[in-house]
């Protein structure tokens, strides 16, 4: 028997089932597919909020300490596996931001790099962006990883960890418990069983906690993006317009993202948002009409209330808990999701104050 189940293998699952281990934990792992080939290989990887202002403090609370780990995270990913997920600390460029002085104001409270700069700043950091801003704001500290590549490197070093047992392939219909006491999962011929059991399946959280009639805000969102295969220094940060951004890659890819539909569970690609994806994308930067998308694809995010993300102690089960719904912003939180529950679950000291993201909040 395991000291814990983790269901789920994306980035919130994975990072968490690394912590847990590090402690000398015994974990087993279970994911419907491949690990991180979910939302947490679809996202564009900007390493914080889109317009971080904007949020709650309890999603501040998160990204600062995510933000400050993830330099160490990913260079001890790189070290362990071999494979870069291609951490770049090259900044945030945002543009027509109709909230500049709650931005401002925002900053100055949380000690955050965040300035206006004019024009003159804005061409010499980006000389591409479409021609006629007068102004932007500008965050140099704002990261961004390859998912897919973080993603990897994560996988590969669970496969590493011999206190992890990683399950792929492997859907779970059932919470298995008695009397209010869960015992484990079931799946489609056997049942994996452990001490406590953590729900980190993303939007799929819900389904789960349903089969115990357990109600969540969490919910599937699908979200859009597309690639172009552009050269290196076409744009060198992250540009964002009117909540659509660019993204770009060390070999001169840049993502274009994202839509936000509320279409259940379904992941289809549509020409609809194709064309918006482009025109948008075009809007910020002209001269990609000139390079070719390489690629379509969408994603579910766990979709929640307020955007605030639910961990903790599952209400009525005893040894269940949850690390999910975090919407827009899981890998950007993923690592102080990964520190708050490994505190929780292995009863050290909260470095982090869990109450803000406990199932109370959804009474």
């Amino acid at each position: 028997m395991s000291d814990f189940l983790l269901v789920g293998g994306g980035v919130v699952g994975m990072m968490l089932a690394r912590e847990l281990a590090a402690a000398g934990a015994d974990v087993t792992l279970v994911e419907r597919g491949q690990c991180g080939q979910e939302s947490s290989w679809a996202g564009g990887g900007i390493v914080s909020p889109l317009y971080p202002w904007r949020y709650p403090d309890s999603i501040t609370a998160l990204a600062s300490y995510a933000q400050a780990y993830y330099p160490q995270v990913t260079q001890q990913l790189f070290e362990e596996t071999g494979i870069d997920p291609e951490f770049r600390e090259d900044g945030l460029l945002l543009l027509s931001v109709a909230d500049k002085q709650a931005a401002i104001d925002w900053a100055i409270a949380e000690g955050r790099e965040l300035e206006q700069v004019d024009a003159a700043f804005l061409y010499d950091k980006e000389p591409d962006v479409a021609a006629g801003f007068s102004s932007a704001l500008w965050m140099p500290k704002v990261a961004s990883v390859r998912t897919p590549r973080l993603a990897k490197a994560l996988r590969a070093s669970l496969q590493q960890n011999k206190n992890i047992r990683l399950l792929e392939n492997t859907e779970i219909h059932n919470i298995y418990q008695e009397e209010g006491e869960v015992l484990g999962v079931e799946g489609k011929q056997m049942v994996f069983s452990a001490r406590r059991t953590v729900l980190c399946a993303g939007a799929w959280t819900g389904k789960l906690l349903e089969k115990l009639a357990v109600k969540t805000a969490i919910k599937p969102v699908c979200g859009q993006m597309i690639m172009f295969k552009a050269p290196p220094g076409l744009i060198n940060r992250v540009v964002l317009m009117n909540g659509r951004y660019l993204i770009p890659r060390k070999d001169g890819r840049i993502l274009a993202g994202s839509t936000m539909e509320y279409v259940g569970f379904d992941k289809q690609i549509t020409e609809d948002a194709l064309e918006s994806l482009r025109e948008t994308a075009y809007q910020i930067l002209p001269k990609l009409r000139d390079y070719e998308i390489e690629h379509h694809w969408a994603g579910l995010r766990p979709g929640s209330l307020d955007g605030i993300p639910l961990m903790g102690e599952v209400p009525n089960y005893k040894n269940l808990y949850t690390s999910a719904g975090h919407f827009r912003n899981g890998l950007v939180l993923a690592p102080a999701a990964a520190r708050g529950m490994a505190d929780l679950l292995l009863k050290r000291e909260a470095i982090i104050d869990m109450a803000p993201y406990s199932f109370s909040k959804e009474a």
